[in-house]
């Protein structure tokens, strides 16, 4: 049990952003396409899970100070320091040599999200704003795997919808560090030295105004509209508002921001409104004669 928790399969919930050029091009019933993004998944999640081993490995002694993580397989000492790094060596090999086999240009892709990532474990997430920064390029990258495998060409618009979303989830994040910095005086991360209350609620305030402003205006961009062949995706702006909305009664109302992984999961009204948004989406897109979109 230690073992796969060493892997944080939780976690490869994020690599679902892989699907996404799909499903905003309307090419979601596309089986060939599908299958093919679900070997992308696969070594994405084989290479996050070696990124967070080695994450995990280096961050040993401050998650033994940490309320919760001190329980993680490394910290609580479930998994040895050697028999993790075996592991993490396995899941590279076994990550680049799938992406390879499915296309080089994933390979070159996910080659830029390790690297990006082994740095952050090794330092640059001591550096307040650009910690922020690597995490929401991860999911940018992760978009971008995913459009390089079904080879659709990603909009300007869902790049920068994906980027500021992950930018408000880690936001989120570094809230709850403060949080439990101010409640125990003790640091969690090095980069929270950076960072107090004021600074992330203004930041998540700004950061949550230009999400909705940037969907609205995709939804109404004629680009959108000629591509997806309807001008009715605003109606979705209802259920991206209600998610925003949500996450930020749980960041400031339940101070409980800590894993956006953890809410998606656990939060039931972020999963009703995330199936709606889904499904009305869809809807628009794959039954445009419906007559209740006339």
């Amino acid at each position: 049990m230690a073992y796969i928790k060493l892997l944080r399969p939780k976690h490869w919930a994020k690599n679902l952003f892989l699907f996404i050029p799909l499903f905003f091009a309307g090419e979601f019933l596309n089986f060939e396409k599908i299958s093919q993004i679900l070997l992308g998944f696969i070594a994405f999640s084989a290479i996050a899970s070696s990124i967070y081993i080695l994450n995990d490995y280096r961050d040993i002694e401050d998650d033994r100070k940490h309320p919760k993580k001190k329980f993680r397989p490394l910290a609580s000492g479930a998994v040895s320091k050697p028999a993790a790094l075996v592991i993490a060596a396995i899941l590279i090999v076994g990550g680049f040599g799938l992406a390879y086999f499915i296309r080089d240009k994933f390979m070159f892709v996910l080659g830029i999200y390790f690297f990006i990532n082994v740095g952050y474990s090794f330092g640059l997430k001591n550096v307040a704003i650009l910690d922020i920064i690597l995490l929401a390029a991860g999911f940018v990258l992760r978009v971008k795997g995913g459009s390089v495998i079904s080879n659709i060409a990603l909009s300007e618009w869902i790049v920068i919808m994906v980027f500021l979303l992950a930018v408000f989830m880690a936001l989120g994040k570094r809230r709850d560090d403060v949080i439990l910095k101010i409640n125990s005086g003790v640091d969690m991360r090095k980069s929270i030295k950076g960072y107090n209350l004021e600074l992330l609620n203004s930041l998540l305030a700004l950061i949550c105004a230009v999400i909705v402003v940037a969907y609205f205006m995709y939804t109404m961009s004629p680009e959108t509209m000629t591509k997806l062949g309807t001008h009715r995706l605003y109606y979705t702006c209802l259920f991206v508002m209600a998610g925003l909305m949500r996450y930020l009664q749980i960041i400031f109302v339940q101070a409980d921001s800590g894993s956006p992984t953890k809410i998606l999961y656990k939060d039931l009204f972020i999963q009703i409104v995330l199936i709606l948004w889904i499904a009305s989406f869809a809807a628009i897109i794959y039954i445009k004669d419906f007559s209740f979109f006339e």
